[in-house]
């Protein structure tokens, strides 16, 4: 997550891993690749996670992984002082967990709690998390947005999907033995990285 000159994520091999923002140069194979993030004052930020909470997330612990790669978040979003709005997509319809709310310990409670069940709906999600940062971008222009989606991009089909309207990082979460790879086809059509869970445990 990069903000102000001052304040983003560098490769200084000091303090700890700025993992989003190097993930989002792409995967690193050497430590000269790890951004680092340093102790600076930085740009607002706000950090949008789309949680896909659905009953096909239970197989194989793919949602207990997620939950683990979460904590890591949450965490780099308390250091570097960021807003957290968490939308999760799993029953009939997406609901909002928080609002660009400056990440915390009370965090920890909701993540332990959080259980898969109910269908998919991702695509609802990704509307309704578009028209947010879209009002959002308005009142707050000077606001840096980035998004990270969980998935296991099980969704039956999708058409028309639209690219959010800031930076994202996909991550897919699927864990079956035979891997259907719609993750990566979603995030072609949002325009957006695209990470296997597993890579991002590498960067831990």
């Amino acid at each position: 997550m990069q903000g102000a000159p001052r304040g983003r994520a560098t490769a200084s091999g000091r303090g700890h891993i700025a993992w989003l923002a190097t993930l989002l140069k792409g995967r690193p194979r050497t430590q000269r690749d790890l951004c680092w993030q340093q102790r600076q004052a930085q740009a607002p930020q706000l950090w949008l996670i789309i949680v896909d909470a659905s009953a096909s997330t239970r197989r194989q612990h793919a949602l207990s992984q997620a939950k683990g790669l979460l904590a890591g978040v949450f965490d780099q979003a308390y250091r570097q002082r960021a807003r957290l709005a968490l939308l999760t997509a799993s029953g009939d319809t997406p609901r909002w967990q928080r609002h660009g709310l400056k990440a915390s310990a009370a965090l920890q409670p909701w993540l332990d709690g959080l259980g898969a069940g109910g269908g998919t709906p991702l695509l609802a999600a990704l509307d309704e998390a578009r028209t947010w940062l879209q009002t959002r971008a308005r009142r707050l222009p000077h606001e840096t947005q980035r998004c990270l989606i969980l998935t296991d991009g099980r969704l039956t089909a999708w058409d028309g999907v639209q690219p959010l309207p800031c930076s994202t990082l996909v991550v897919d979460i699927e864990r079956a033995a035979v891997r259907l790879g719609r993750a990566q086809q979603l995030s072609e059509q949002l325009c957006a990285e695209y990470r296997h869970i597993d890579q991002c445990r590498e960067v831990n």
